[in-house]
């Protein structure tokens, strides 16, 4: 035989002989179904082990089986039929999403219909089953299908259209019995199609066409993918009648999947149940661990999860998406953002494992008030595992849950160190419930006086180190505070009117008769919400126009911080109250040089008015002793929680967006929690958010205030138009700049690096950064003065616009001489230490001359505000170079 010749060699193979009762061949099970694709009906003419993708629109000929690949083409044939044998169905149909496949199915509906559906369902479905119910006359019954008596009395033998189930349930992993309620259902109205979402599953795990379900649909996008390189959904069914009316509407309108997306689903399903054999295993131990730690864990495999059992006799497996609960939905934000191996996306079923928040992701199309209803927390963390080693995503997992403060490490009792969960402060959470019940169910305004005192905040400003002007556009910034800062008094004024006071703005002042604001154009931000991404606009213009007068529109700076303030006090408003005080600002930090000025501004006209609202809570006053005092020891410094820390830092960027136009978040976000910090804007393709930057060494900088007005808003959209006009040359200075943050944080975090080759690292970074400054078009002249001054061979010194660093070796006589010889150039030299503490509140409970609580009469006010010093009157009053020191000996700071 010539074994050259194909031909002769596949006509010498003997053929299989037929089937014998004395050794029947058994059923392929399904791990071999899903990798064998074989359509008798279609044979590859070349014998081809790989489906052909017939990437074409038209096919030549008469009457033959295809004409025009939307209505048919050998690739999805191929495809249909394979899904079909995996699903236990009969006919199967591949459309461009999964959405897609919900709304063909939809599309058998007619107005009068009604459906009934669960009440824990992804949120696409919900979005359309509201437009059907708004704008085709369709009515939707959502019920708890965990419960099956609970869809008895919605069903209608004449009107019942549907039944659209899930299980498990997306995101909570509720358990459906789908066979009891197929029953349930066929017996009370025989002509309502029963549908079910199977997506959690897949075919591999769940097959509800064997459990009295009528059409079945996936988004193939997951797990059937398992790649998330393609959108696709599969419709089955086993009823002719069903299949030609979906036939029909997928030939109609068109959103069949197309050939070479039918290729690449074909070859991921292939995989399918090796891929969630290792995604489930690994999901087991995912939700171990955070049972473990004494999290509420949302997973059919758990032995307490409800419905265990039901599960358990439809399903062949658990699948690989869980859910948790912290108890507190920033705890929750902090633990996303601080994992490295699970990607932040939303979907699933991917071979890369994922990590979400439902309620401000998938499901955020869901308003607010009807996720509460249906028992959605805001707090939960939805993961999606993939194929990676185990202990890699463990070990992630649990430096996330340790980095965001959810679990801490502590002995145990046979000496070994393990994690045990950090509980959620109860006190926080009862009085966040007790603030929303305030404002919903009463017109009483119920806090402890919080606008009957003085209150007196801090926070620093900050110096960029690294990436300034780039972070905007996805580069990482690498910042820190310096022990400049601005601080803020808040004066009880009891007359109708609100003012603000900022020294620093040639002393500005303006007032407001608090009835005259325009109050008819504020949507109110609820207690425990958060601000919408973008501005009310609509706000925005009316104080602008109704009630700025033309003298405060004639000063820039002073009309943006006016802006920002009222805008903040009348959003924030809640439970019909307006109080009535003064505002006082004024600064150690030069304003528009660069230093964060506006940030720290920001921060503590936010924190001012979330203590007069009583939006924010401060820790409990120590407990008195046996002899009746309060002893208050100064180690309990940084004693703000991260949770007040977070919502003071969401509202000094809301200020920040009014001052700046697109701020990039680093400059509040370093007013607020301090010290050193590398920062990534999302939206860019790099893991977003802050990272601490752990033992930062303290380094001095000098810190030049050129006197020429720094428009931020102005320079960022400088550099943008440049990006726009010669995106390659702007692109690349980007990416270099990149490299010089990404080089600062590996020194500024090696504890191995010495002192000496640090600080020669940083000015190396220094000298280089400038120079991709000056090209992005962001120094001017007395900028590049100051630079030559410094890096003159007398100092030779690194210099970044505004910032030089100090060396350990430069002489105290060298430093002055460099001082002095900037001021004789009218420039404005600041010597700082970078690093320090962030926001800061006087304590309340040992400010003696403070009004503490509100006098009970007129009389009683006018007597005691003669007796007592207002703080306003001595913070305007004391020199700058006192402030701090004063401040410092008011008594207690409590920190971030």
């Amino acid at each position: 035989m010539d074994s050259t010749n194909p031909k002769m060699f596949s006509q010498d193979i003997p053929t299989p002989e037929p089937e014998t009762p004395f050794r029947p061949r058994q059923p392929y099970r399904f791990s071999t179904l899903c990798a064998t694709v074989e359509n008798p009906s279609q044979k590859d003419q070349y014998g081809s082990s790989s489906v052909p993708i017939y990437q074409t629109a038209t096919f030549k000929g008469v009457n033959g089986q295809y004409d025009y690949t939307r209505s048919g083409n050998p690739t999805r044939s191929h495809l249909e039929h394979h899904l079909a044998k995996i699903s236990s169905a009969t006919h199967a149909f591949v459309v461009s999403s999964g959405m897609a496949a919900l709304d063909t199915i939809l599309r058998m509906l007619k107005p009068g219909d009604e459906v009934i559906a669960g009440d824990d369902l992804y949120g696409g479905t919900n979005r359309i089953l509201a437009y059907l119910k708004t704008h085709g006359g369709v009515t939707v019954h959502h019920v708890d299908t965990t419960k099956p008596d609970t869809l008895l009395p919605y069903i209608n033998p004449e009107k019942t259209a549907m039944v659209l189930l899930e299980s498990p349930t997306n995101p909570l992993l509720k358990i459906v019995d789908l066979a009891r309620i197929a029953a349930d259902i066929k017996e009370r109205a025989p002509n309502a199609v029963i549908v079910v979402d199977n997506t959690m599953m897949s075919p591999y795990l769940q097959r509800p066409l064997e459990h009295g379900a009528d059409i079945v649909y996936d988004s193939a996008t997951k797990y059937l993918s398992g790649h998330h390189d393609l959108m696709a959904g599969v419709i089955t069914c086993n009823r002719d009648d069903l299949a030609k009316q979906m036939g029909f509407v997928i030939n109609a309108a068109g959103n069949a999947l197309t050939p070479f997306d039918c290729f690449l689903l074909l070859r991921g399903s292939k995989t399918l149940a090796i891929r969630m054999d290792r995604q489930q295993a690994t999901s087991m131990l995912v939700a171990q661990m955070l049972d473990r730690l004494g999290f509420k864990v949302h997973y059919p495999g758990l032995a307490e999860h409800p419905n265990r059992d039901v599960h358990e006799r439809i399903a062949d497996g658990y699948g690989a998406v869980l859910s948790f609960t912290t108890g507190d939905k920033a705890l929750s934000e902090r633990i996303v953002g601080a994992t490295r191996l699970w990607g932040i996306s939303v979907s699933f079923g991917c071979v890369n494992s994922l990590i979400s928040m439902p309620c401000v992701m998938s499901h955020a199309s869901i308003d607010p008030a009807t996720r509460a209803a249906r028992g959605l927390p805001e707090d939960l963390i939805r993961l999606c595992v993939g194929i990676e080693d185990p202990a890699d995503l463990l070990d992630d997992l649990e430096r996330a849950l340790l980095e965001a403060g959810a679990i801490t490490l502590t002995a145990g009792g046979d000496s070994h160190q393990c994690y045990v969960r950090t509980i959620p402060s109860e006190g926080t959470a009862i009085s966040r419930a007790v603030q929303k019940l305030a404002f919903n169910g009463s017109a009483e305004y119920t806090t402890e006086h919080n606008d009957d005192r003085e209150w007196f905040v801090s926070a620093p400003g900050k110096v960029i180190l690294f990436g300034e002007h780039a972070v905007v556009h996805g580069v990482t910034a690498v910042a820190a505070s310096v022990d400049l800062r601005c601080y803020g008094v808040t004066t009880p004024r009891h007359d109708g009117k609100v003012s603000v006071h900022f020294i620093d703005i040639d002393s500005f002042t303006q007032e407001w008769k608090v009835d005259d604001l325009p109050w008819d154009a504020v949507t109110p931000v609820r207690v425990g919400d958060f601000h919408p991404d973008t501005l009310d606009h609509k706000l925005v213009d009316a104080i602008t126009t109704r009630a700025l007068s033309p003298e405060v529109l004639a000063k820039p700076s002073a009309r943006q911080a006016c802006i920002a303030f009222l805008y903040m006090y009348m959003i924030m408003a809640h439970g019909g109250k307006r109080p009535s005080f003064d505002f006082s600002a004024r600064a150690t930090l030069p304003v528009g040089a660069g230093l964060g000025s506006s940030a720290s501004f920001s921060a503590c006209a936010a924190t001012a008015l979330l203590l007069l609202y009583s939006r924010i809570q401060l820790p409990a006053q120590p407990a008195p002793t046996t002899d009746g005092h309060v002893h208050v020891s100064h180690e309990g410094r940084r004693a703000i929680p991260p949770a007040l820390a977070e919502e003071v830092n969401r509202w000094a960027f809301v200020s920040e967006k009014i001052l700046h136009g697109n701020p990039s978040g680093v400059d509040n976000s370093v007013s607020v929690f301090g010290g050193a910090l590398s920062y990534t804007r999302p939206g860019f393709g790099r893991k977003a958010g802050m990272i601490p930057i752990q033992g930062f060494k303290s380094l001095r900088f000098l810190l030049t205030d050129s006197r020429v007005p720094r428009n931020t808003k102005q320079l960022v959209a400088g550099v943008a138009a440049m990006k726009e006009q010669e995106p390659e040359f702007v692109n690349g200075l980007l990416s270099a700049i990149q490299h010089i943050s990404d080089e600062a944080q590996r020194a500024l975090a090696d504890p191995q690096l010495s002192r000496q080759t640090l600080l020669s690292a940083l000015s190396a970074l220094i000298d280089e950064n400038h120079g991709y400054l000056v090209k992005l078009g962001v120094s001017h002249p007395s900028l590049e003065a100051i630079r030559s001054k410094t890096a003159s061979p007398q100092y030779a010194l690194s210099t970044k616009l505004t910032v030089t660093l100090v060396p350990d070796d430069l002489s105290e006589s060298s430093l002055r001489e460099l001082m002095a010889s900037l001021s004789g150039d009218s420039f404005v030299p600041y010597l700082t230490s970078v690093g320090g503490s962030g926001l800061g509140i006087l304590s309340p409970y040992n400010q003696p001359q403070l009004l503490a609580t509100p006098p009970e009469s007129p009389c009683e006010s006018e007597a005691r505000a003669g007796a007592v010093e207002s703080l306003r009157d001595t913070f305007a009053g004391k020199a700058t170079a006192d402030l701090t020191a004063w401040a410092d000996n008011l008594g207690r700071w409590l920190f971030v």
